[in-house]
């Protein structure tokens, strides 16, 4: 941690507004609802599919984009200095993700979860009654997602609060917007060495919680969302792989964004810089091998069991309906990552590292669509049409919007930092071998 410096005196910069930008979002969100609402009359069950598995997709990568925040804070990292306000903006979307799972609380019941039907006459899923009932399902995802999503705006709360004390209230000098959310976010001020401590110390004690909130609580919303479709299949890995998918989609999140930030302005381009890159493309690059180990050991299990019950899940995605797709689902999350990412050099060119970071983006879209789809598909019906990716304009828009209304309202680059505390070695270090030793 030597040779990370971070400047002494950071100045407050914002996402700009722009109009333009604002009535595209607008125009995307419009036509993924209308899209989603013409899918509705025509092929309701599709229209469904489509809308629960963007949802998966873009709740799992904005709340382990958090959870990538959570973790870095938990190793006290540093390299991520410039990049950690990018990486807690996807927050942003999570009270808007909390909304648009009620359609799916309310509108979904037999023509999405055949156990419902099922629980009639299958003693197998009989026997999953005290888990399989509406009541509790509604119950446990209501309560799970608000502890899940209450506990990561606090952390970006606490985050944020040090930078919008009254000491920097020029920054938002002609912005109305941005001095009410100071105003409402920095009250009763304690000054900002005081803020600055206090704030590390809540996000210290928050993160480790936060951590195993989410692995449960994604859990619950893997199992339920589509696991639970195919019901006499289970899987102890399958959460593990829904989750741990949803936090490398936020390091490759924060990848894209940092290299469309570095375009956009020479302060960005600076400060997110070489160390940042290398240090996003070796996580990118990690975790599309811990993917594909997480898919394989999914895979091998079932293989060598050789259970009827258990194959039956990997062969509605194996045959020639959905073979190819979860053939490009495999490509696009571990074989481009991988072959494209080796070595140091790709990983520091910010086009190469976004491009990469997007396409695996796509497969982990086709991965959650690919969780759910199979199993409720009617043979003889297109696998993916059209309307799929334009629902998932729709949230893309709210997600894009949500994430720049962030950006342009507190600081892109966080400009307090917290304290460097010494490792646990070098606090039973005598001072001066401990400054050797740094």
């Amino acid at each position: 941690m030597h040779d990370i410096k971070i400047p002494s005196d950071i100045q407050a910069r914002y996402l700009p507004r722009r109009k333009g930008v604002s009535l595209i979002i607008g125009a995307f969100a419009v036509v993924g609802f209308l899209a989603f609402a013409f899918l509705l009359t025509v092929d309701p069950d599709r229209a469904w599919q489509a809308y629960v598995s963007n949802w998966l997709f873009f709740v799992s990568i904005a709340q382990g984009a958090i959870i990538f925040g959570v973790a870095t804070t938990i190793t006290k990292a540093k390299w991520n200095w410039s990049i950690r306000r990018v990486t807690l903006a996807f927050g942003a979307f999570l009270p808007v993700a909390f909304i648009l799972i009620i359609p799916m609380l309310l509108g979904l019941r037999e023509n999405y979860f055949p156990w419902i039907e099922q629980m009639a006459y299958d003693p197998i899923v009989q026997l999953k009654a005290a888990y399989l009932n509406i009541p509790f399902l509604v119950a446990r995802n209501v309560v799970g997602l608000l502890i899940l999503f209450g506990l990561s705006l606090m952390f970006m709360y606490w985050a944020v609060r040090p930078d919008l004390g009254p000491e920097r209230s020029e920054d938002e000098e002609g912005d109305a917007p941005r001095a009410r959310w100071r105003d409402r976010i920095a009250g009763d001020w304690m000054g900002q060495e005081a803020e600055e401590a206090r704030s590390w110390a809540r996000m210290k004690v928050l993160a480790p919680a936060l951590a195993l909130v989410f692995a449960v609580v994604m859990s619950i919303v893997a199992i339920d969302w589509a696991m639970s479709l195919e019901s006499h299949w289970f899987s102890m890995l399958f959460p593990a792989w829904y989750f741990m998918g949803g936090f490398w989609g936020g390091i490759l999140l924060t990848a894209l964004a940092v290299v469309l930030l570095k375009r956009m302005a020479p302060d960005f381009d600076e400060a997110m810089g070489p160390q940042q890159l290398h240090d996003l493309g070796k996580l990118a690059f990690g975790f599309s091998i811990f993917w594909a180990y997480m898919v394989f050991s999914q895979y091998i299990v079932i293989w060598y069991g050789k259970l009827p019950w258990e194959q039956v899940w990997v062969i509605d995605r194996s045959g020639p309906e959905w073979g190819p797709l979860s053939l490009m689902m495999i490509v696009l999350c571990f074989v481009v990552p991988f072959v494209a990412l080796i070595g140091r050099n790709p990983k520091m060119i910010p086009g190469w590292l976004g491009a990469i970071a997007f396409l695996a983006l796509i497969g982990l879209w086709l991965e959650r669509f690919i969780l759910v789809a199979p199993t409720l598909h009617e043979a003889g019906t297109p696998t993916i049409t059209f309307w799929e990716p334009l629902i998932g304009i729709g949230f893309l828009a709210l997600f894009i919007g949500t994430t720049r209304w962030f950006l342009s309202t507190f600081p892109v680059i966080q400009i307090w930092q917290p304290p460097q505390e010494p490792e646990s070695v070098e606090a039973e270090l005598p001072p001066e071998e401990a400054r050797v030793g740094a």
